[in-house]
Order: structure tokens, then sequence, then C-alpha cells
């Protein structure tokens, strides 16, 4: 790589520490269990897994902010958690941590907070265990979060992630009022996209799909082929009015679409991942970093490489992991 492109991309993440990003999405408490197999069950054809240890952390969009936290950044978190006891651990943990501001967030007795626990052995995913009801707004919770993300941009922030976990919180009404109250504001938004709100993220700075969200969103069967993937970029960037697109292609890195005055540019960025031990949280990784950069840079395809670094960082820990400024500086130098 140029050593002027290294030295903008280190001068990015330098500048991490003065930004805030609002994060609207579903947060999740998710929680591992480490152990060893060494037989199979006599009960059924099944491992038995000695748990070693545990650990909880953060899940959904509240990974979203802890990235945006060790990357130095400052996290001004959006949500709705219900009143229990996973509720209580996230957000507390939450509040532990430097850097995420969490007086948005709504607690509602109506609601169950989501939690996943996942079983880990010799490195490898067992099973998962998911625990959720999906949320349903009533209409006074829905003011409410109407309420938050106008006091949000009022308060002032430098861009603003829609983490779309496909739980509730983030639902079509949602998602277009974030979006239309950010674009009045002139705040660049950022969405790790669900599906089935594809059509709803009209207009915003830059969208994260992997390669199965991209072709599902546009009703399309999967294709993996280079010209394919640009070509559906393409596609995508006119029918939403993107100002950029950035398909994740796992160990083949990211494609990059920019819509520079209606001539759509494309760069594909070849992956930084030199081991891959678990993938989990990566994608939120990807759409902190780029949220970050951007609001450092204004440059989406810089960005987008910053963000390949992280990625290439986080997949080779084990669970929901974030990037240090320190290590992405040192990983940009190799």
């Amino acid at each position: 790589m140029d050593k002027l492109i290294k030295q903008e991309l280190i001068k990015i993440v330098d500048n991490f520490k003065n930004k805030t990003i609002g994060i609207i999405g579903d947060v999740i408490l998710d929680k591992y269990i480490f152990g060893k197999v060494r037989r199979i069950s006599p009960e059924a054809p099944v491992p038995i897994v000695e748990i070693n240890s545990e650990k909880i952390s953060f899940g959904g969009s509240s990974n979203v902010a802890s990235n945006i936290s060790d990357l130095g950044g400052k996290a001004v978190i959006l949500s709705v958690l219900g009143n229990d006891s996973a509720a209580s651990e996230i957000s507390s943990m939450m509040r532990e941590k430097k850097g995420i501001d969490t007086s948005y967030i709504i607690f509602d007795e109506s609601q169950k907070t989501i939690e996943k626990t996942r079983i880990i052995a010799e490195h490898q995913q067992v099973v998962r265990i998911d625990r959720e009801t999906k949320f349903n707004y009533d209409n006074k919770i829905k003011q409410k979060m109407k309420d938050n993300i106008k006091n949000l941009i009022k308060k002032g922030i430098d861009a603003l992630v829609l983490s779309d976990y496909g739980k509730g919180v983030l639902s079509r009404e949602i998602i277009e009022y974030s979006i239309e109250s950010s674009l009045k504001a002139k705040i660049p938004i950022f969405v790790d996209p669900k599906i089935e709100h594809f059509m709803s993220y009209k207009k915003i700075t830059s969208m994260t799909p992997n390669i199965m969200e991209a072709f599902s969103g546009m009703r399309r069967p999967e294709k993996r082929e280079q010209f394919e993937i640009e070509k559906l970029g393409i596609e995508i960037v006119k029918k939403l009015k993107l100002k950029s697109l950035i398909i994740t292609q796992s160990e083949n890195g990211m494609t990059v679409f920019e819509n520079l005055n209606q001539k759509i540019k494309t760069t594909h960025i070849p992956t930084k991942a030199k081991e891959v031990f678990d993938v989990t949280g990566a994608g939120d990784t990807v759409i902190s970093v780029l949220s970050l950069g951007y609001a450092a840079s204004k440059n989406i395809l810089h960005s987008a490489m910053v963000a390949n670094y992280a990625a290439g960082l986080v997949v080779a820990k084990i669970g929901t992991a974030s990037a240090t400024p320190q290590e992405l500086k040192e990983v940009i130098n190799e």
C-alpha cells in the first residue's frame, strides 16, 4: 500500500477520539460458555462439554457501542430493553464502559431483553441458545423513541448508525423517521441492514450488507462471482439513491461502491485477516469503524480500508470483540 495512503489511514484512526456516534438498534446480551469435549454423551449422539469458564459480553447494537468506545470515540445508544435481569446486566456493563451514554435507553416491562448463549469447545461453537421474543411497539413507547431520536439529533452527533438485527426496535416507521430526521440535520447515516427493511434504507451515506443480505434484499438468487456482485452493487446504489455501499465478502474482503456525481466508482479491498477463529460481531466492527472513519475524514473509501483492517483483527479473536486504535495503527503500518 502507498505510504501516503497509510499515513491518511493512521490520521483517521487518530481522529476517532473526537467523534460522537448515535446508535439505534437491538441490544442483545451475549453469553459465552467455554469448555472441552472429551467424549460423546451415552444418552444421545452429542458432545459432552466440560465447562472451564463463562463470560458475558455486548451483543447487537451494544457491541457497536462497545467497538466505538474501544476505538476512542463516544457512543450514544438508543434502544428499548425489558425490565429484567438481562437488561440490568447489559445496561450496567455499558454504563461501566468509558464512552457509552445509555441515557436514551427505554426500559419497558412488557418486553423481554434478548439473550444469546454460545457454547464453545476448542475454539469451535458447539451450539447457540437464544432467549428472545420479538419486540413490538405500543404507541407510548414509539412516541418516546421518536422523542429520543429528535433530542439526540438536536444535541448533535457526528454520525448515526442503524444497527438492525431484525428484533423489532428498528421498525420500518422508526427507520424512516431516523433517516428523515438525520438527513434534515445533515448527519451522515450508516446502516448494518436486515433483509426485511432493505428498501427503507434510502438516501443514506452507506450500507454494509454481506453477499447474502445484498442479493436477498434485492430479491435475487445469491451469486458469488465478483462481476455479479459489482453489477448488483451498482443497482442497489441507484435503486436506493445511496451515497455509497459496501458489500462485505468474508474471506474475500469487501467491495466499495462510491456514488460520485451519478458515476459509480467500484473498488475491491482484499481481506486483511490472517487467521479466522470467530466471525461473531465482525459486521458490528465494520459499521463502527466506517461511521467513525467517515465522521473523522469524510472519505468513504479510506474509512472502508480502516474498517477492513479492523475486521481482520476481530475475526482472530473469540467472541464479540473489538480492535483498539493501537492495534489498528500497528496492522496498517505492517
